[in-house]
């Protein structure tokens, strides 16, 4: 549920940090669905890997999504909806209602995002068995879930096992904050990709500077990534160092789902075999698209765009 706000008054009300994810009760995030009652707002498909998986396949990856929804019309849409996109669904049903997100978008763009995960909550880590993992090679992780550890670790350790490459977004600053210890644990010798942004990685290193950040990242996962805002993104693999710019938007009217989207979009060109320039460049374009939109949906209008512009980067006669 993606809402305009035409203050960030609601989030001083609620104590909501500007640009973050809470995870909340279905009470409190109807009291804050309730408040915003009356403003514009739209309804779209989401989740941050869902959000990714869904872009990849419009790129022309072969994916599958993972994850748990209720018993409910809400659980069946969410099915039907991945299938339509090509995307192979390995999705539970749990007892609890299907999950929802009340992105609240500021003025600028900006979005602060409050979650009940409902039954998303209720998958185990003795569903994530080997068969869900046959003929791919990548588990991709939003950091959104890393609060339920035993999920995670059983993930990365089968996904590991199966011969897979394990990549993760850090996915918000305050989720980074309160699983320090964890994903300190976890990413050294068992994650192969790691997304962040500035805050994500000053978060998760201590560095301030996103290039120490990004040194520090790199000491511990073979391809880092540290996205820098408007400044574009830093991009470290071995010895190599690379400096990608943004895709200017025509109008920045939401951020939710950026980073998603330019996960989509670097990973669907390492998919490809790209260099890690032409992957970088492949996201900006991505996460530029979705930034002028609200919600992470748009027409053939935009994906046309979006499919030339990439065309010309696997040519390496449009590069930022």
């Amino acid at each position: 549920m993606l809402v305009n706000l035409n203050s960030d008054s609601i989030l001083s009300r609620f104590r909501l940090a500007k640009g973050s994810m809470s995870l909340v009760d279905t009470h409190l995030q109807t009291d804050i669905s309730k408040s915003v009652a009356g403003l514009p707002y739209s309804l779209s498909l989401g989740g941050s890997a869902g959000n990714t998986i869904r872009a990849m396949a419009r790129l022309g990856c072969d994916v599958g999504f993972i994850g748990k929804v209720g018993p409910d019309t809400t659980g069946d849409f969410f099915i039907q909806a991945l299938e339509n996109l090509g995307v192979e669904p390995f999705v539970f049903r749990g007892s609890g209602r299907s999950g929802k997100c009340v992105s609240l978008i500021s003025p600028d763009g900006e979005r602060t995002m409050v979650t009940h995960l409902g039954a998303a909550l209720e998958l185990t880590a003795q569903e994530i068995t080997p068969d869900l993992f046959r003929e791919y090679d990548c588990l991709y992780v939003e950091g959104y879930l890393v609060q339920d550890h035993a999920l995670i670790e059983q993930a990365v350790k089968t996904a590991k096992a199966c011969g897979l490459k394990i990549a993760i977004d850090l996915a918000s600053f305050n989720i980074v904050d309160e699983n320090l210890d964890f994903l300190h644990r976890l990413i050294p010798g068992n994650i192969d990709i790691l997304f962040a942004n500035q805050d994500e990685a000053k978060a998760f290193t201590g560095e301030n500077e996103p290039l120490n950040a990004l040194q520090a990242i790199s000491e511990i996962c073979d391809l880092s990534i540290v996205k820098i805002g408007t400044k574009g993104a830093l991009i470290k693999h071995g010895s190599e160092v690379v400096h990608v710019g943004i895709m200017a938007a025509a109008k920045r009217v939401d951020t939710t789902g950026a980073g998603d989207f330019y996960a989509a979009g670097f990973l669907a060109g390492m998919c490809d075999g790209l260099s890690l320039r032409q992957c970088g460049t492949i996201g900006a374009i991505t996460a530029g698209k979705v930034i002028e939109v609200v919600g992470t949906t748009f027409g053939e209008e935009g994906w046309e765009d979006i499919f030339r512009l990439t065309h010309k980067v696997r040519t390496e006669k449009y590069l930022f």
